[in-house]
This record gives structure tokens, sequence and C-alpha cells, in this order.
């Protein structure tokens, strides 16, 4: 099956996250939020970015299957060997708040697995990039995730840390789930770990890149991540250093039963 062109899905990214941030920054109409369910916010700017790079994306692979945060799923989806896998912002409540850590998240999954991912956060001016066996870039620079061995002290982006996590040291967390597996393929961070159910479009890209730049990522049970799912969602996400993975898997063991059981 023939790809889409790498530069061509970069500059439909672009496109829509330049659009977003000129909201952001106040420029033409207000953004007009409301909660889709409790606590869980959308504004018109995400239903914008979302049917654009649906009309885009859409037209470079028109046989693939598409999956996004902000349209109504479709199951003709698990039908096609390639899906777009998009959250048109992650991070929404940074978007809301006048906060940067928010970001466009579009990846191209084919068979079950990502073969590119992109994240614009036009807000911190990172522009994220990987292909499959490519490896991943940050602005142009090749990433090498974090080595690091020890779990004692390893970097977690975080507000607050449950007293069994505080051998660990935090550091500045964005609210895009993206973002924060993004710093550990930077090497910004050792660790990013969650123990709820999922959906894929949150970290597709994000995925791929922490894999492309030698970062371990899994579900929250070590197992690897698969995408086109019926249900779309997988429990937990664990992006870390290789040498510390089994340990972060270990560390969230009984936690992770406990709230799957």
């Amino acid at each position: 099956m023939p790809g889409p062109n790498l530069e061509a899905v970069i500059a439909a990214t672009r496109e829509v996250g330049d659009m977003a941030m000129a909201r952001w920054r106040g420029e033409g109409q207000a953004v007009n939020v409301w909660n889709k369910s409790p606590d869980n916010p959308v504004s018109d700017v995400d239903l914008a970015v979302d049917a654009r790079l649906k009309a885009v994306l859409s037209a470079m692979v028109p046989e693939a299957g598409w999956l996004s945060e902000e349209t109504a799923d479709n199951e003709a989806r698990l039908s096609r060997r390639a899906m777009w896998c998009v959250d048109p912002i992650d991070g929404t409540r940074d978007f809301i708040r006048g906060r940067p850590g928010w970001c466009v998240s579009v990846a191209l999954v084919v068979d079950g697995a990502p073969e590119l991912g992109v994240l614009y956060a036009p807000a911190l001016d990172e522009l994220w990039v990987a292909q499959r066996g490519r490896g991943a870039l940050l602005n142009g620079e090749t990433l090498l995730a974090s080595s690091r061995t020890t779990f004692d002290g390893a970097r977690v982006p975080a507000d607050s840390l449950p007293k069994i996590d505080r051998d660990l040291v935090m550091v500045t967390k964005p609210n895009s789930i993206a973002l924060r597996m993004a710093l550990v393929a930077d090497d910004r961070a050792d660790l990013v770990a969650t123990l709820r159910w999922g959906f894929e479009w949150d970290v597709a890209a994000a995925a791929l890149i922490g894999i492309e730049a030698g970062a371990a990522v899994t579900d929250a049970f070590g197992q690897p991540l698969i995408f086109n799912t019926p249900r779309a969602q997988a429990f937990g996400v664990i992006a870390s250093a290789p040498g510390i993975h089994a340990a972060v898997v270990d560390r969230l063991h009984d936690r992770a039963v406990a709230l799957t059981s």
C-alpha cells in the first residue's frame, strides 16, 4: 500500500496547528468551550482542526479509515489496513487556559502499528516527526531517548506524586499526554505512566516517536500497544528509558491489577 508523502502530512499538521495557535493567542473570535461530558472539555477549535485534517488526510490515503477524538467512531475502519489516528488538540485544558502544553497529534496506523507520527506544538515551537524504522526528529534534530538504568531518581512529568512514588523526581508536566511521552524521547524525562483506560488517538503518534528514539513504550502491564482495535482503547501507557521499564511495570503492577479487576 503506497504511503502518503511525509512532507505533505507535516504541512497539513502545521497548517491546522498554526490556525489553532492564532485562536490561542486571541486572534479572531473568542474560543467557544463546552463539556462533552463531565470534566471533559472541548472547543470549537478542536472541531475545526478535526474537520480540516479529515478532509486533507483522507484525500492523501483514500483507502484509510479514520479515528479521531472529535469524530463519531465508525467500525468500517476495522476492515481497513490503514487508519488515520488523530487528536486535533491533545491537551485541550492547557489550550483553553492559555498554557502552551498542547499539540496536534497525527499518526498513520498500518496493520495495527503506527507507520508515521507527527506532533506539532506551536506554542512551544516544537515539531516532532517519526517514521517506522527511520528514527525520530524534533525540529529536524535526531532524538535519543533517556538511557537511565536506575529507577530511583527517575524524572517524571507530574504536578504531584503519591507517597509510594516519591523516590522519583518531578519535572514540568504539559497537559498533553503525547507531549509528556515525547519528553522521554528527547531525554527530558525518564518515565511517563498512566493507569486508566486511554484512547488510541492520545498516544499513537507519540508511541512511534518514543519507540523510534529508543524508548520502551507499552501498556500499563508491559504489553505492546496495538492500534485500530474495536474499543480503540488500552489500559494505561508506559513510555520509559528501556533500562527502567521492567521496574516501572513492577512498581505499577498491583495498582493496575486493582484498577482492572
